[in-house]
């Protein structure tokens, strides 16, 4: 049987998504607990690999199981052996075909600013903060610039193993609450940081560093070492992961203040 799971986390003690020899991960966490409710060993595919303090509040997973379990049991039975930090928020079983990554048809991912003098004193690590005034519509013009399909090299860390840079970028959105900045990214797929640095790069842009036709030059040119830089990991999250219909995986609502 395979099972695809919703799951929430926050990154702030965890070196990232995957299983490492010496820190705790959130695939560690899941993992065990999964299977002590088997009570077999589970072993958990997930759609993105968040890196070290990155969020996520529609991660989804699948595993493969002999264990015929209700599905109360892969829900309340793992959250409650589950750190409080970690939880699932809802799953069910799924066909053969199903793939946590390969069949996801696009990822979205949100960023959260504190624009203001004052750094957050509550939830420091859940946010990044920017003391300087941003000019939104700076952004908003520049973000324009890089919806599509184009060679995203310019916007990918050097130890990016993706055998492309070619991704199609289908939303970028920069929204002003109050003193908060929300920065919507959407794409088929993502390189190694591409959100954090386009995120640098806008960042740069809406503190008048450089004008808003600096993202397509940058786009243009494909050389990671002249663009922004990389935004902290605290401010990002892995909103939803979006897949075909058929599969019945609804992503779960965005839970943020704003």
């Amino acid at each position: 049987m395979r099972i695809a799971l919703n799951v929430e986390y926050d990154g702030s003690a965890y070196c990232g998504w995957q299983v490492q020899a010496h820190s705790p991960s959130v695939q560690e966490a899941l993992e065990k607990a999964l299977s002590s409710v088997a009570d077999e060993p589970i072993r958990v595919v997930a759609a993105g690999r968040t890196d070290t303090g990155v969020h996520a509040l529609g991660q989804v997973v699948h595993f493969d199981t002999c264990r015929d379990r209700p599905q109360r049991a892969w829900l309340r039975g793992v959250n409650t052996r589950l750190p409080g930090d970690v939880r699932i928020l809802g799953g069910h079983p799924v066909a053969d075909e199903f793939h946590a990554r390969f069949s996801a048809i696009s990822r979205h991912y949100r960023y959260l600013i504190l624009n203001r003098p004052q750094a957050p004193a509550v939830g420091h690590e859940r946010v990044a903060w920017e003391p300087r005034p941003l000019d939104v519509p700076a952004m908003q013009i520049a973000a324009g610039q890089l919806l599509g399909e184009h060679d995203f090299s310019a916007f990918r860390a050097a130890s990016c193993q993706s055998h492309s840079p070619w991704r199609t970028l289908h939303r970028l959105d920069i929204a002003r609450h109050g003193p908060w900045l929300v920065i919507d990214v959407v794409a088929n797929a993502f390189l190694h940081h591409m959100v954090r640095n386009l995120v640098g790069t806008l960042l740069d842009i809406g503190t008048g560093k450089r004008p808003p036709a600096w993202a397509a030059q940058l786009l243009a040119g494909r050389d990671r070492t002249l663009a922004g830089r990389t935004a902290p990991p605290a401010g990002l999250y892995l909103a939803a992961v979006h897949y075909p219909p058929h599969f019945g995986l609804e992503p779960p609502l965005p839970l943020l203040p704003v």
